[in-house]
């Protein structure tokens, strides 16, 4: 038997504008991914894939033909969602035949398990997580996987290998990773809220390709903001970075900070994270904010340091 494990993601700074070069500061998650890797009777190869209650959200079964495509059966539950999924994850495993042909001998009298540590719908990395996983068991390089799959800056994979946050940027298209201390005085006036949606980040990632007032000077921006969001040892400071940092890409972007659009009369400092409008943001506090989420109907909060490697 194999096993392999990736963490989760959280980007502070830089969405969206790491896609063209910013500097971003990730944060890798302390709940992420698992896969394992067994070999079975009978060719081919079978998936099951649990969520973090330990249910079984997705099984099927592979073929291999000899034009090196995988054909799925079996699936559980039927649906249309259920060969969605099927469809993306033939699509890398063949990408990751094509990136090593030896890796056929491995996916053969194969049972795979993956299990989940957080829920699926939260935005932490379920396809990150998995195709970091898929290379390392491929041994390919999970970047290029990437790129040949779903797509990306690569940053959610830098922080599925990462025991620390990181500074991430892409110079000539390539990944820049570099491991940092991101340990502020203040993190225990940090949460972690999720917007009770997931936002789906090739759409997000689609939609901001399309704008173009996207500037040197933005980018430069943007990375200033990082390194000194980075180095802040003062809250008041550090929130005035977070405001900055929302305002700029709200103007970018076109559409209200999450503050803005939900959250009006909140206290202290919310930002968004990642894709805008779903997943998680960040809040600052003073005290407990859980009360406050909770009358505006958002009951998942999680504080930093149970959410943060």
């Amino acid at each position: 038997m194999k096993y392999y494990y990736s963490h989760g993601k959280l980007l502070l700074t830089g969405e969206y504008a790491i896609l063209d070069g910013a500097l971003g500061l990730a944060l890798p998650t302390r709940l992420g991914q698992s896969l394992t890797v067994e070999k079975k009777e009978g060719d081919g190869l079978h998936w099951r894939s649990l969520d973090e209650q330990g249910e079984t959200w997705f099984e099927a079964n592979f073929t291999l033909d000899s034009q090196g495509k995988f054909k799925f059966s079996s699936l559980t539950p039927p649906s249309k969602n259920t060969q969605e999924t099927a469809a993306v994850l033939a699509s890398i495993l063949e990408q990751a035949l094509v990136l090593n042909p030896s890796f056929e001998h491995s996916v053969l009298k194969t049972k795979i398990t993956t299990k989940l540590e957080f829920n699926r719908a939260w935005g932490l990395g379920s396809s990150s997580t998995l195709i970091n996983n898929i290379a390392q068991w491929a041994e390919v390089d999970p970047f290029s996987l990437l790129s040949k799959t779903l797509g990306g800056s690569g940053y959610d994979i830098a922080c599925a290998q990462a025991e620390s946050a990181i500074l991430y940027h892409l110079e000539k298209g390539e990944p820049v990773i570099e491991q940092v201390r991101f340990e502020p005085t203040f993190t225990n006036e940090l949460y972690f809220v999720y917007l009770n949606k997931k936002r789906r980040s090739a759409e997000a990632i689609d939609q901001y390709r399309k704008l173009q007032d996207k500037s040197t000077e933005l980018m430069d921006t943007i990375s200033s903001l990082t390194r000194e969001v980075l180095e802040c040892k003062d809250r008041p400071i550090f929130e005035s970075l977070l405001l900055k940092h929302e305002q700029l890409l709200s103007k970018v972007l076109n559409i209200p900070t999450v503050r803005e659009a939900l959250f009006p009369d909140y206290p202290w400092a919310i930002k968004s994270l990642g894709a805008w409008g779903g997943d998680f943001v960040l809040a600052t506090a003073e005290s407990d904010p859980r009360e406050y989420f909770k009358k505006k109907g958002f009951t998942v909060v999680i504080p930093y340091s149970e959410l943060i490697l």
